[in-house]
């Protein structure tokens, strides 16, 4: 089960390695794309279909369907873990996410998501913050 968080270094050529926990779960070929509040989503590629299922079931009359394809499907991008577990992540996505030095990976059952570090801390302290609000406003949603 991809859960936990662990934190890494950015290396040159915009190379990170996946922690080991992860490894043996996420595959050889993994799909990172944008995500929201500037981290990225790493999904194991035999994962993605059901992400894409999800996304793309929106009829593509309506405009946030539009956009969510576009922000999520259009800047996703194939990567390989070598035998030491490093891959590359792109550029476009870097700057996305403002990568830079160390960078925090969260384990979300089904995806991972990576974050700068500062920003990990920010979102964290908001979350802590605000995490009874929020809880009362996910009870409040019709999940049937």
């Amino acid at each position: 089960m991809l859960i936990g968080e662990y934190t890494s270094k950015l290396q040159d050529k915009n190379r990170i390695a996946m922690p080991k926990k992860f490894r043996s779960e996420i595959g050889d070929k993994i799909i990172i794309t944008k995500g929201y509040e500037n981290c990225l989503i790493v999904v194991p590629e035999n994962k993605w279909d059901l992400m894409v299922k999800d996304i793309v079931s929106r009829p593509f009359t309506i405009t946030n369907a539009r956009d969510t394809s576009r922000f999520i499907l259009g800047s996703a991008a194939e990567a390989y873990l070598d035998d030491q577990g490093r891959f590359v992540i792109p550029q476009t996505l870097i700057s996305h996410a403002e990568l830079d030095g160390e960078v925090s990976f969260l384990g979300l059952v089904s995806w991972i998501e990576i974050w700068s570090s500062i920003k990990w801390k920010e979102r964290e302290s908001y979350l802590r913050d605000n995490g009874a609000n929020i809880a009362d406003e996910l009870s409040k949603l019709d999940v049937s």
